[in-house]
C-alpha cells in the first residue's frame, strides 16, 4: 500500500514527535507499506521518510521547483522517486494520486490544509481513501472537538465524523487502514443541504 502522511515540514518543535514519526513510518516499511510525501527532509516530513528507508519502503517525494529555486525546503535526499511540480496545488494532486490511505501527522497551515483538501474530496466522493491521524501527545484533540462542534452547530454532517479515524498506537493505526472499507454514504448524506 502507498500510504501519504502529511506534516509539518519545521525543525523547531519538539524531538517527541519526531522521534513518533520515525518509529511510525519504520513500523510501515516494515509492514510492506510505501510512503508518499512532501518531499521535505526537515521536521515530521524528514522524520517520515528516514523511518521509512530505516525500514526498507520505497519513497516518493512531492516537490513545487520553486521550493528548491528559493530554498523555501531542506530537500530529502534518498527520495526512490523525486517528482517536481509547478504549483502547491499539483504537488497536493500528485499526492493524492498516487496514495491508497492518508496519515496526518502533527503539523501547521500546511498540514491542516492538506487534510481539509482530502476530508472534503471524500465527503464529495472524489475518492474513498482511509484518513488517519497519528495524534500524539494529544496534538489534534481541540481539533477534533471543534469539528464535533461544527457538526453540533449544523455546520457540517455528523456523518462527516466516520470518514476520519485517530489513533495514539502505530499497529492500531495500521489495522485500520489495511482492513479499511468506505461507509456506504452518499455525497448527499455527507452535506447538509437539504
Amino acid at each position: 500500500m502507498k500510504i501519504c502522511i502529511f506534516g509539518a515540514a519545521s525543525a523547531a518543535i519538539d524531538q517527541k514527535y519526531i522521534d513518533a514519526v520515525e518509529a511510525l513510518a519504520e513500523r510501515m516499511a516494515q509492514r510492506g507499506h510505501s510512503l508518499v510525501f512532501g518531499a521535505g527532509g526537515s521536521g515530521l516530513m524528514g522524520a517520515a521518510a528516514r523511518g521509512t528507508k530505516r525500514g526498507g519502503g520505497y519513497i516518493h517525494g512531492v516537490i513545487p521547483t520553486f521550493f528548491r529555486e528559493e530554498g523555501l525546503e531542506k530537500i530529502f535526499g534518498g527520495c526512490d522517486t523525486l517528482t517536481y511540480t509547478e504549483t502547491m496545488a499539483e504537488r497536493k494532486t500528485t499526492m493524492e494520486d498516487d496514495c491508497d490511505a492518508f496519515i496526518i501527522v502533527p503539523g501547521g497551515i500546511g498540514t491542516l490544509e492538506e487534510f481539509f483538501q482530502v476530508i472534503t474530496l471524500k465527503q464529495l466522493k472524489r475518492h474513498q481513501k482511509a484518513i488517519a491521524f497519528f495524534n500524539i501527545d494529544g496534538y489534534y484533540n481541540t481539533l477534533f472537538a471543534f469539528l464535533h462542534e461544527v457538526s453540533e452547530k449544523n455546520f457540517m454532517a455528523e456523518a462527516c465524523h466516520e470518514m476520519y479515524a485517530s489513533f495514539t498506537d502505530a499497529d492500531a493505526l495500521f489495522e485500520y487502514l489495511e482492513h479499511y472499507t468506505s461507509g456506504s454514504y452518499s455525497a448527499q448524506d455527507l452535506k447538509n443541504t437539504d
